[in-house]
């Protein structure tokens, strides 16, 4: 039926619909997660659960993702709830960078992915909980200027205690729905621009060019964030570039790909500066590279 496009069109086609089926359903259930934030998450619960001492704080953020699990493909949004309901910056970004790595899930993944070996499991877990504590330090203690965009500053509505289930259900279905709306059209325009680099970015050349381990390292982050695969299936894929490219970059590779991704960045496009997302990407890949190498 469309045999009259060309092929390049079509496999970016294919690549583009694999990318939102595999990505849809954790949108989706990171916007449902959102909307429950919104609706029954109040400041006070934030204050009373969150140490007060600001590198605690970061721990604490930085290992929520192992008891409340999710891909990167639904994080941001139940970043931006966080911080609406009062959650520090320098937290929620300490969850947004280890949630996607430190779950079970994907901890299991890995292991099964090299062979049953734990080794890559456990220095993928190091490798993100070294870059979350060096980055949200850095939120927290040196970043100056805002970080969400203005529109987002606006009241949140917390569900007040006299308010009906009922209501309180309506509230958690219609934020859901509009976040899944809004979050989703950058998604799309996410997995075209990631279709289109693994289609059109020339992939073997980048593969001949490691000839040094920190050029393969800079390669890896370059491949993760052009194929923006989802912190579940991830691993497999470093798996088999591990012969060309050996233990280090493949760990960028892994550490990397759940932070920054195209697809991710076009969705804290929505609700995030412009700057802050620069130097948060730039600071991240510094960050990863300096531990791959030192691996």
């Amino acid at each position: 039926m469309f045999n009259f496009l060309p092929s390049s069109v079509l496999q970016m086609s294919t690549i583009f619909l694999s990318i939102i089926i595999e990505a849809l359903p954790f949108v989706l259930l990171g916007c449902l997660i959102s909307g429950a934030l919104q609706t029954f998450l109040t400041p006070a619960r934030v204050k009373k659960i969150l140490p007060k001492n600001k590198f605690l704080s970061i721990i604490v953020g930085s290992l929520l993702g192992f008891f409340f699990p999710s891909c990167e493909c639904g994080i941001v949004p139940i970043v931006n709830q966080f911080m609406r309901k009062g959650v520090p910056t320098y937290t929620a970004f300490a969850f947004m960078m280890t949630a996607p790595i430190i779950n079970p899930i994907v901890i299991f993944s890995t292991f099964i992915a090299f062979s049953n070996s734990f080794r890559f499991a456990l220095l993928r877990i190091l490798g993100s909980l070294f870059v979350s504590l060096l980055i949200s330090s850095w939120i927290a203690y040196l970043h100056k200027g805002p970080v969400l965009k203005e529109s987002w500053h606006e009241h949140s509505f917390d569900a007040e205690p006299s308010v009906s289930k009922k209501e309180k259900m309506l509230s958690f279905f219609a934020h859901s729905i509009d976040e899944f709306f809004d979050t989703g059209r950058y998604l799309i325009f996410g997995s075209i621009l990631a279709a289109a680099m693994q289609t059109y970015l020339p992939t073997s050349f980048m593969l001949q060019l490691g000839s040094t381990k920190l050029i393969s390292i800079l390669i890896m982050l370059v491949l993760a964030f052009t194929l923006s695969l989802c912190s579940e299936a991830d691993a497999f894929i470093g798996s088999s570039l591990l012969s060309l490219f050996g233990t280090a970059p493949v760990v960028a590779f892994l550490v990397f790909g759940p932070m920054v991704d195209i697809k991710n960045l076009m969705m804290m496009r929505q609700y995030f500066q412009g700057k802050f997302i620069f130097k948060f990407v730039v600071f991240v890949a510094i960050a990863v590279t300096i531990f791959a190498y030192l691996v």
